[in-house]
């Protein structure tokens, strides 16, 4: 029988948040665990660095501008489009998803929910679905988690603390750790493997088990809201005044966010929080993981952790993602399981959208049309091939586009507001607090990896950056965006 799959996402998670990566101080002894019994890549990044483009790009394989055409937080994925799902069920799995999809558009009650072929969902979208439909959470059967939490008398608690989705003063959740939604997560993906063996013994699984975590609010469960010191934990990196020569969208959420309230020690307590949420996660994992060991089945299960992009966390007095900084676009990436050998790191640029045509190899199932994606299965076997010269990631907002290339060594980043550039030397400048761009000595560099970017931009068709053989540009006032509203915060009560 084909190897059982298990994909499992953290939201919103940086790339240097584990100990395999050399954090110092955070603790995620599992996820530690599947590097070592497998393969880790150290230059790994998400496509578009934001969750539903992200998402989309797993599903299918292609970079967002082809798979639903937009670059922000939306869009639908199109017709014709290769699917995960459909690709391993027609190479006899069974799919499962546990957590959140985040795939719009949200159907209200009365419709199916849109899932893009999986067979079996446990669906938590963090109350998105009830804004839309039940803002009072009255209803059921919209978010199978809220139905739980009312199932076990905990309804409306998850948000009792005030937080909303896309704050980041950080509170411990009032949710004992058992329904905590990591906890939830993790058993419904242990229920579904248990119904699977039941019914489906002679077919093999594929299960994706997305945690909504460590996305905002940083909310982790006693006691590991006090698990990590804020005193010692690494500070961000950078200073606000740094922002002056990059990405404006990045210096507007200070405002919009109310981040400039917040003093250093805040922030301290919020990374604090942030590296309690991931090692909860890492708990759960943990967990699934023993199951699958007392069940007999470890050995023949494929694992892939990553996570859809992360969270500047503080770097630069600024948070969240949508941006072309290490804290936004880099992402964990760990692979182990039938086929792949242990112990090894590679340099190898990867991404989203490699996953669909790697699982699709190894199920032995042809996708039926090219994908921008790459198979890894040949960097597994030798992690010191290069699958890819240069790495390509755009996204946008309401100020405009930003888009990155990077060959590991050289960064360059263009964005559409006052057509900012940024150029990094990644070896020298992992924090990537000197943007080299500015400098008279780096010229030469910076004109070879705009025109890089600009073929990369073709290759992937992202053809609407561009003004004629130009990348597009518009004027935005630094000093209007300190005069922007606090908005977007996503405060919600359920």
């Amino acid at each position: 029988m084909k190897p059982n799959i298990l994909l499992i996402t953290a939201d919103q998670m940086r790339w240097d948040c584990l100990g395999c990566t050399g954090n110092p101080v955070i603790r995620t002894p599992f996820l530690d665990s599947l590097a070592r019994k497998g393969i880790m890549f150290t230059n790994a990044f998400s496509p578009n660095p934001i969750c539903v483009p992200a998402r989309a790009t797993i599903m299918t394989g292609n970079y967002p501008a082809v798979c639903t055409g937009e670059r922000t937080n939306s869009g639908s994925i199109k017709p014709h489009q290769p699917l995960l799902t459909e690709i391993l069920k027609k190479a006899g799995y069974e799919t499962y998803a546990t957590g959140k999809l985040h795939f719009l558009p949200y159907s209200p009650p009365d419709k199916p929910r849109l899932v893009h072929g999986f067979q079996h969902v446990d669906l938590h979208e963090s109350g998105r679905i009830l804004a839309c439909y039940d803002p009072e959470g009255k209803k059921r059967g919209l978010e199978d988690y809220f139905d739980y939490l009312a199932e076990t008398g905990w309804s409306g608690y998850s948000r009792a603390h005030g937080a909303g989705n896309n704050d980041v003063r950080p509170c411990p959740s009032p949710l004992p750790a058992e329904h905590y939604v990591d906890a939830w997560v993790a058993r419904c993906a242990m229920r579904r493997i248990e119904e699977h063996q039941k019914q489906f013994p002679d077919r093999p699984f594929f299960l994706w088990m997305s945690s909504p975590k460590p996305h905002p609010p940083y909310d982790p469960p006693r006691p590991y809201d006090s698990l990590y010191d804020p005193r010692s934990l690494p500070p961000p990196s950078g200073s606000p005044e740094l922002l002056k020569d990059r990405y404006i969208l990045i210096d507007a959420i200070r405002y919009t966010h109310a981040l400039t309230s917040l003093s250093p020690q805040a922030w301290q307590v919020i990374r604090s929080y942030y590296y309690g949420c991931i090692s909860f996660l890492d708990a759960m994992v943990g967990r699934l993981l023993k199951y699958l060991e007392k069940s007999g089945i470890l050995k023949d299960t494929f694992i892939l952790f990553t996570a859809d992009h992360g969270d500047l966390l503080g770097d630069f007095g600024s948070a969240f993602k949508a941006n072309h900084l290490n804290g936004s676009v880099r992402i964990p990436f760990l692979v182990c399981g039938p086929g792949v050998p242990e112990g090894r790191i590679s340099p190898a640029l990867v991404g989203l959208q490699d996953i669909l045509p790697t699982l699709a190899a190894l199920a032995e199932s042809n996708i039926g049309q090219k994908v921008h994606g790459s198979n890894l299965w040949p960097v597994f076997q030798n992690p010191e091939i290069k699958l890819r010269e240069v790495f390509y990631s755009s996204t946008a907002s309401r100020f405009g586009f930003s888009a990155m290339v990077t060959d590991g060594i050289w960064k360059y980043i263009y964005s559409e507001p006052n057509g900012t550039e940024e150029l990094y030397h990644q070896p020298e400048d992992i924090k990537e607090v000197d943007n080299l761009a500015g400098k008279a000595k780096f010229a030469a560099q910076l004109k070879y990896w705009r025109e890089k970017l600009k073929e990369y931009a073709r290759e992937f068709s992202d053809d609407d950056i561009f003004d004629g053989n130009q990348l597009r540009k518009k004027e935005i006032s630094r000093e209007e965006i300190r005069r922007l509203p606090v908005s977007g915060m996503g405060w919600r009560w359920y």
